[in-house]
């Protein structure tokens, strides 16, 4: 408004100054801030171009009023400007609009004209005055806008802020505003009477201002939402709740020409929806124009090809669920010209190199326009063998008048998508050329970018479109890559689907071979029908039956489509037979056809070879390394799917928790897989896996067959028969199954499978039935007899060498056993046993070979007990002290013998000779006890078997026939029983008239008998022992006796009390006494002893001198006593100390120059002759060193006397068993008290 001419003059300068500097746009509810250019159209003011109440348009709206003016004379303002102003304010009022501008432009001409002028502020006070009381700066003053000056450029600065400013101010309410209507329409739609073209129209408004400012994004925003809200009522309209608007979108498709998209806006289109006219292809096709000039805009394309490929799917289905009526065709060429222009559009804005790089993102299309194309030309008769006829091609010259005249844009274009689809439909040769030349194209792309089954999956279309051109040779080179493709990944439908084809590619190119195994896999395919399987099946049924050309010919195909081998049985179960013997193999064959298939011979080859290593294949070998059960199971077979698919790893699924970092609450959650980058990885195999395989089928002359069998659907037992001739083992190598020239072969039959034939020499076992044999009562021995490959004739016999010790017992009811290799018992006769003085006979029952006779013989050992220890082990000693562990154990274990038979078999002319080992049950050890002069025997028999005995008849003799001499038993029963483990003792008392020998020897015997009930039928021979008994008179009686200190009636703990030990001969001179001790005086014979005190139990503390050397008188009664002083350290009852004897031996004598390491102990004087094991206690040998220690350095090195323990039947110690009573002493605070 105002002056129009001022304005003329400088909107060149402003149109140009306006949009140069950027402004910062900051927008409502949070949306970030940005930099725009402002870019204004000026119009003049009318009062009809305000919007009036309820106009929603926003690209017309005004967004900023002006007023423009020269004015300088106040007269001339008061005259016309404040008039026009006050008119042009009051309009603005009346429409409400509050975003206007007072612009007065100062001239320095019009100053000079006018000498009367006011100074500029005046009039600019006014003005503000007036019209600006509470907004000053809505006037703003522009100083010579068209000088070149410093003054006129900071006016003109100041000027355009302040214009940028207000309109980006005007512009950001105004929109608020209108987006807020917007969404106000946007929530009505569940309302009758709401239209979404109405709604289109407004949000598309706000899309076009958003595209003015060059905010493409935001543009595209807004179409995305109208293509969001437009799908979601489709869907809806799908499950039933469908908008009354949507039925202007219903209406019958009646053109078909395509996406366009080399135009900014489709006027055309829109002006169709703004009608409420626009088809559904018109609505879709105008909003995706939009959004790919958008997406152009923004440097996107790719992602156009991926929204048109997802449009173009959609619509599809968007007319389905409309049920839009559709022409048949008509929907493939929308999508075909639609593919080309998207691609063309793309073609256009991007460079060569580009669209190389990412054709993953366009071959999607090529593919869609491709599979189009095809369906058009089966629609219109172009893949036809005879042409399209009359109805196809008025078909075609109906769809191509729906696409309607070329639009002016393309038609200058030679390879513009409508050229080439009228050319295409044209004739069948283009059709074939366009056809060939997307689907070699697609092919190529899919397979630069690694999508394989894309790729064949294009290459089975062409096999199809092959086909129906009779060109099956073409056909069969993509349907063997396909179906290579889907077995290596495990696709199993596609592979039933691809082998359909590839059947009839094979059949018509007069492939047998390849025909009938491709047949034999479909008729055992379960995703096929029944009839389709019957059929497959009966394709080769009928070859199997036609007469051939060629006699002998094979066709070899492989069993696993037509049968699998399910378990084998052997009969014997161990699969091991002898020569001669009868084999039995039981196979469970299952099916896969469909219907009963007779099979004119069912034959498995074996292959024979002999054992290097023949020890390995007797018949005890194998008969403990086969299998008992005798039954193999095969693994299933694995189905057309490739071992890859098995081969897989397991899916790694792990749950995912996605919290919210704030409060920790549970956002999202669900499983991934970790593996996946393993799982989805493409398996590609090395050859073609349907390819005749090959198989040879081996010819040898060890095969199993059975003919005329008709195998039915599903598990069929077929049995073989074979009888073994050559020993060795036979491994089932193949499986074949022949009808006609057909034969079904599985090459390799896996787990091996084998069976072994043997042949055996005859073998004698002999082994105890108890796990051992005792000795003195009668025991069972199993003979076992393994004829091998030998018969046993009528009178062959064992011949068994007797043996003195060892009775071989012949009873009436002995029986053999005749029993055949499998265990099973075939005969028994009674033994017929005939003995002499050196040999025993036992006649054999008749057996045939390879059988195996068993019978039981009793043995009788005699009973007898290993002799004494000898002169070491004199009796009456004690039971040495074992240091060894060892030793005690087999102390406790009893005493074998070990008898050898030697026996002569009629198969062999060596003789085999046999070990019984028996065991004595008993364990007898002997002791001389003692009581003064008078001695007694004592034999401890202990039972070491598990039995029990009866024991009777027990004696005692002596062997050495001495007149003197009686053995008197104490024993009171007659018979006893002895349990197992358990020891009993008898008792002998020793008497004599005369002097007793030196030795005597005697022999323990006893009648012993199992205490079973059974009675035996042999007569037992008594069970004896022998032993000797030496030097077992008393010489010596010792006595000890303790008595408490003076003054005391008993011994206190602490206290010195006198010991008093008193040592007396028995007897005079005897010959025992006759050694190196011995000295001769004049009246008498003296021996040299040497005593020492010992308390074991640490119950005495021997004070002074314990052990000493005397010179005892040889004759009767001679005594010798020895005082010394003891503290007992202990209360109570204690026994007395030990009083030991040894006889002193000198240096000189013949025993002194035997010496060895236990001569010398420490640094003692005195070397001690250890009687037997007996070892004297360190501590009473310690005790002897000191006293001799100044005289132990002078003997080191040199000979020194010996002591020779007495044996324990010559020494007597009276005091034995007697104990002392001692009372603690008074100041004790803890009481001992030693109880024994």
């Amino acid at each position: 408004a105002g002056d129009q001419n001022l304005f003329t003059s400088i909107y060149p300068t402003l149109s140009q100054q306006l949009p140069r500097e950027p402004m910062e746009w900051r927008r409502s509810y949070g949306r970030a801030p940005k930099m725009i250019h402002l870019e204004s159209n000026f119009v003049q003011f009318k009062e009809e171009l305000l919007p009036k109440e309820g106009n929603k348009a926003l690209l017309t709206f005004p967004f900023l009023h002006i007023y423009w003016t020269e004015c300088c004379d106040t007269e001339v303002y008061k005259a016309t400007v404040k008039d026009d102003l006050t008119k042009w304010q009051n309009v603005l009022k009346a429409h409400s609009s509050v975003d206007w501008l007072i612009v007065v432009v100062e001239n320095d001409a019009k100053k000079k004209n006018k000498t009367n002028i006011l100074p500029r502020t005046s009039i600019v006070d006014k003005i503000r005055n007036d019209f600006c009381n509470k907004q000053s700066d809505r006037c703003v003053v522009l100083s010579d806008p068209l000088k070149d000056s410093s003054r006129t450029q900071e006016s003109w600065n100041a000027f355009l802020t302040k214009l940028r400013t207000l309109l980006l101010m005007s512009f950001t309410k105004n929109l608020g505003k209108f987006e807020d209507d917007m969404r106000t329409l946007r929530e009505k739609r569940t309302e009758p009477g709401w239209s979404f073209c109405e709604y289109f129209m407004v949000q598309e408004e706000l899309a076009f201002v958003f595209e003015m400012l060059q905010q493409f994004e935001d543009a595209l925003v807004q179409y995305d939402e109208l293509d969001a809200l437009f799908s979601q009522y489709v869907v809806n309209f799908g499950a039933g709740d469908g908008a009354n608007w949507l039925a202007f979108f219903c209406q019958p498709v009646k053109s078909w020409n395509g996406l366009i998209l080399r135009k900014p806006i489709d006027m055309e289109k829109r002006e169709l929806i703004q009608r409420q006219e626009a088809a559904l292809l018109d609505l879709r096709s105008y909003l995706f124009s939009r959004q790919c000039t958008l997406l152009l805009f923004l440097q996107r394309p790719w992602e156009v090809a991926q929204r048109a490929l997802e449009l173009l799917h959609s619509c599809v289905q968007e007319l389905k669920l409309l049920e839009v009526s559709v022409p048949p065709g008509a929907l493939d060429c929308w999508v075909f010209l639609s593919c080309l222009e998207v691609l063309q559009r793309i073609e256009g804005c991007c460079d060569r190199a580009q669209i190389d790089s990412n054709i993953a993102h366009t071959v999607g299309l090529w593919s869609y326009a491709t599979e189009k194309l095809k369906s058009l030309g089966y629609l219109c008769g172009l893949v036809s063998e005879k042409g399209p006829n009359s109805e196809d091609l008025n078909r075609t010259v109906d769809l191509l008048a729906g696409l309607g005249a070329e639009r002016p844009e393309t038609a200058n274009t030679a390879q513009s998508p409508y050229k080439k689809l009228k050319e295409a439909l044209s004739s069948v040769e283009a059709f074939e050329k366009h056809y060939l030349d997307l689907s070699h194209a697609t092919i190529e792309m899919y397979t630069s970018i690694g999508r394989i089954r894309s790729a064949k999956l294009v290459g089975k279309d062409l096999a199809e479109f092959y086909m129906r051109k009779k060109s099956p040779q073409k056909a069969e080179i993509y349907l063997q890559g396909a179906l290579k493709n889907y077995l290596a990944e495990g696709w199993a439908l596609p592979i039933t689907h691809t082998r359909k084809q590839l059947a009839e590619c094979q059949k018509h190119l007069g492939q047998i071979e390849n025909y009938l195994q491709t047949s034999s896999l479909l008729a055992s395919d379960h995703h096929l029908t029944e009839e389709e399987r019957k059929y497959f099946c009966q394709e080769i049924l009928t070859f199997a039956s036609q007469q051939s050309d060629s006699p002998g010919h094979r066709i070899v195909l492989p069993m696993h489509s037509f049968a699998h081998l399910r378990d084998l049985h052997f009969d014997p179960s161990n699969a091991v037979v002898h020569v001669g013997g009868i084999l039995s193999v039981e196979i469970t064959v299952c099916s896969q056809m469909p219907i009963p298939v007779h099979m004119e011979q069912i034959a498995v080859n074996v292959h024979f070879s002999i054992e290097k290593n023949s020890y390995r294949k007797t018949a005890e070998w194998l008969t403990k390394h086969k299998t008992s059960n005798g039954i193999i199971n095969f693994p299933a077979e694995t189905s057309p799917l490739p071992a890859s698919q098995n081969s897989l790893p397991a899916l790694e699924l792990y749950e995912m928790f996605e919290r919210s970092p704030s409060d920790n609450s549970l956002n999202t959650t669900g499983i991934i897989c970790r593996n996946v980058h393993m799982l989805l990885r493409r398996q590609e195999s090395s050859s073609s896996l349907e390819v005749p395989s090959g198989l040879a089928l081996e010819e040898g002359a060890h095969v199993l067959r059975c003919s005329s069998v008709t195998l039915e659907p599903g598990p069929n037992k077929i049995a073989f028969r074979t009888q073994a001739r050559e020993p060795g083992t036979y491994t089932l190598r193949q499986l074949c199954a022949s009808a006609g020239p057909v034969w079904f072969v599985l090459p390799h039959i896996y787990p091996i499978v084998q069976y072994d034939v043997y042949s055996q020499e005859p073998q004698l076992h002999v082994e105890p039935l108890a796990d051992s044999l005792l000795a003195g009562i009668p025991q069972k021995v199993k003979f076992t007899v393994t004829t091998g490959h030998y018969t046993i004739k009528n009178g062959d016999s064992l011949q068994l060498s007797n043996v003195e010790s060892m009775l071989i017992l012949c009873q009436a009811e002995n029986r053999a056993v005749v029993y055949s290799n499998t265990r099973e018992q075939c005969s028994s006769a009674l033994l017929r046993i005939q003995s002499s003085d050196k040999v025993t006979s036992i006649s054999l029952p008749v057996a045939p070979a390879y059988h195996v006779i068993e019978f039981e013989l009793e043995v009788l050992s005699l009973p007898s007990a290993p002799a004494a220890r000898g002169e070491s082990d004199l009796l009456g000693t004690p039971e040495p002290h074992r240091k060894h562990k060892d030793k005690q154990k087999t102390s406790h274990s009893m005493v074998t013998t070990d008898h050898k038979v030697s026996i002569d078999c009629p198969w062999s002319i060596y003789s085999t000779v046999i070990a019984l080992t028996f065991s004595v049950p008993f364990r007898t050890t002997h002791s001389l006890l003692s009581s003064g002069t008078r001695k007694y025997v004592q034999v401890c028999v202990q039972n070491l078997s598990e039995l029990e005995f009866q024991l009777s008849d027990s004696n005692l003799v002596d062997t050495g026939d001495s007149t003197d001499l009686q053995l008197i038993p104490l024993n009171t029963q007659s018979q006893q029983r002895i349990y197992s483990k358990q020891p009993v003792f008898f008792v002998w008392e020793l008497k004599w008239t005369q002097e007793p020998p030196p030795s005597l020897r005697c022999q323990f015997s006893m009648r012993f008998s199992p205490a079973s009930d059974e009675r035996l039928s042999v007569s037992l021979k008594p069970y004896t022992y022998e032993f000797q008994v030496e030097n077992f008179f008393t010489l010596y009686n010792v006595k000890a006796e303790i008595s408490p200190p003076s003054g005391m009636e008993y011994c206190r703990t602490g206290s010195l009390c006198s010991l008093e030990v008193s040592i007396t001969r028995l007897s005079d001179l005897l010959e025992v006494d006759k050694d190196d001790a011995l000295t001769e005086s004049e009246d008498y014979f003296s021996t040299r002893l040497m005593y020492e005190v010992v308390d074991n139990s640490s119950n005495w503390a021997v004070c002074g001198k314990s052990c000493g050397v005397i010179s005892m008188p040889v004759a009767a009664q001679a005594t010798h006593r020895v005082h010394m002083e003891v503290m007992p350290l202990f209360a109570g009852y204690l026994p007395l100390p030990d009083v030991r004897l040894f006889k002193y031996l000198p240096h000189h004598s013949a025993h002194s120059c035997q010496l060895d390491a236990d001569s010398w102990i420490e640094n003692d004087s005195l070397s001690v002759d250890k009687h037997g094991d007996e070892q004297l206690d360190s501590s009473s040998v310690k005790s002897r060193g000191s006293m001799h220690s100044a005289s132990s350095s002078e003997h080191k090195g040199l000979p020194m006397p010996r002591l020779q323990a007495l044996p324990a039947g010559q020494v007597f110690n009276s005091s034995t068993g007697m104990q002392v009573l001692v009372i603690p002493s008074q100041d004790d605070h803890v009481l001992e008290v030693s109880v024994t």
